[in-house]
């Protein structure tokens, strides 16, 4: 339990970007907080089990102040007003000083306990800029040095100060010996926190900046996988524009063939050269929509319109593309289709893609699986697509929407790719597994568009 509040309070620590100056100060109030649990603690085990006299009026008033500042801390956290680097400062500064007046109750700079200046000069060093620390290492020096000839005497520390004639040699001897034992625990005592402290930073820190590369790890992987589509995406509108005269070409002498050859004489003829003028028209409206999208922001390629009539268009449209495949449509009575969702160009082309793919190795008897159910929240629809063909094999299952596959023949290379793609832009997820009597399943988790 205690290493995951010390990670998250590390965390809130670090000086990210996303980590604002209010929620340091909330740490600091939470830090703050400890620091007076403590004092107060040993405070009492000296005077009541250790019966060791202090100065307990002044060190409990010195308490008190802490606490009424942290009072303050918590009644400012509840304002909306900003906090800036130089408060944090301050009230790290404000610490510092009520270190300095309980060093100072309890022996100064012979107090082995001195090592906690080193906590505000590792928190300013952690949550604000360069400067501060230098200006927190300075004051820190000061004060520490003020320390050394300055700081109120205790009576079973320095007791042969105030009595020594009235003592004989070997009580002064015993009183030495019990101080000198008393400071090697402290110091013991100072050595094991320090150490503890240390510790527990620098292994933070360090899986700190371990999670700050994988995340640039992964950024580094998204944006080759940027790079890949935009490459993919220049080869196309090349493609494209190569394509366009030999599409027109092949529309004119296929239509001169028609013009030639009657349908009365050369009927079969005339049935393929339908055949052919329906998929040259197919590929002229491909490239027609390709350049009508091309360069166009999501707002502008998309509209909003209720899920059961965007799921209408998807299948009508991959139905003049397939005609004669045999789609089960199994909708779960509690699918959100009266939502709305984002009706995307590059969406709807996605999921036409694994429609053709399950489409591709699905023996015509069977047909493909097509289910639409809730999630778990309000806010997605999940969309399953199951065909019924040799499935995915395993040393592709991993390659599968990270990268474009070439040695792929069953309809899941550069297509998916995209689809995994797109999927991710819109703020989906998409999963492929293959079903247990055969075939492969992709499920599809949609951002719906809820009204508010």
């Amino acid at each position: 339990m205690l290493p995951l509040f010390g990670r998250k309070m590390l965390i809130n620590f670090i000086p990210k970007a996303e980590i604002s100056a209010k929620e340091n100060l909330e740490w600091l109030f939470i830090l703050r907080n400890l620091m007076i649990g403590g004092e107060s603690l040993l405070l009492l085990i000296s005077v009541d089990f250790l019966k060791i006299p202090l100065h307990q009026d002044a060190l409990w008033l010195t308490i008190s102040a802490i606490g009424t500042v942290n009072l303050y801390t918590w009644i400012r956290l509840q304002t909306d007003t900003p906090v800036t680097e130089m408060e944090i400062f301050s009230q790290l500064a404000i610490d510092v000083f009520a270190i300095t007046a309980l060093l100072y109750l309890t022996g100064g700079a012979t107090n082995p306990f001195t090592w906690i200046f080193l906590l505000p000069v590792i928190l300013t060093a952690i949550i604000l800029p360069h400067t501060y620390t230098w200006y927190m290492v300075i004051l820190t020096t000061t004060l520490y040095t003020f320390l050394i000839p300055y700081h109120a005497s205790l009576t079973p520390i320095e007791p042969h100060m105030m009595n020594m004639m009235a003592m004989s040699p070997e009580a002064h001897i015993m009183q030495d010996e019990e101080f000198f034992n008393f400071h090697i625990f402290g110091m013991w005592f100072g050595f094991v926190c320090s150490a503890g402290l240390v510790a527990f930073f620098a292994l933070e820190l360090s899986n700190t900046i371990k999670a700050g590369e994988r995340t640039l790890a992964e950024a580094r992987e998204k944006s080759l996988q940027d790079e890949r589509i935009i490459s993919l995406g220049t080869l196309a509108a090349s493609a494209a524009h190569d394509m366009g005269t030999p599409l027109g070409t092949m529309a004119i002498i296929v239509h001169e063939l028609k013009d030639d050859y009657s349908p009365e004489v050369h009927d079969d003829l005339h049935d393929k050269i339908h055949i052919m003028q329906e998929q040259i028209n197919r590929c002229k409206q491909a490239l027609s929509v390709m350049s009508a999208s091309a360069g166009q922001l999501r707002a502008e390629s998309g509209h909003v319109t209720i899920l059961s009539d965007y799921l209408d268009e998807v299948i009508t449209q991959w139905r003049s593309q397939q005609p004669g495949v045999k789609l089960n449509l199994h909708i779960s009575p509690l699918a959100p289709l009266n939502e709305n969702i984002l009706a995307e160009i590059t969406l709807t082309h996605s999921l036409i893609n694994i429609l053709n793919n399950a489409a591709e190795v699905t023996p015509q008897d069977e047909g493909i699986d097509l289910m639409i159910d809730p999630c778990a929240t309000n806010e997605n629809v999940a969309i399953q697509i199951r065909d019924y063909g040799p499935g995915i094999p395993d040393e592709l299952m991993n390659k599968i929407g990270k990268m474009p596959i070439d040695d792929s023949n069953q309809g899941l290379g550069v297509g998916l790719f995209l689809t995994y793609s797109t999927i991710a832009r819109l703020g989906g997820k998409i999963n492929i597994s293959n079903a247990s009597p055969g075939g492969a399943c992709i499920s599809i988790i949609l951002p719906l568009v809820i009204s508010t």
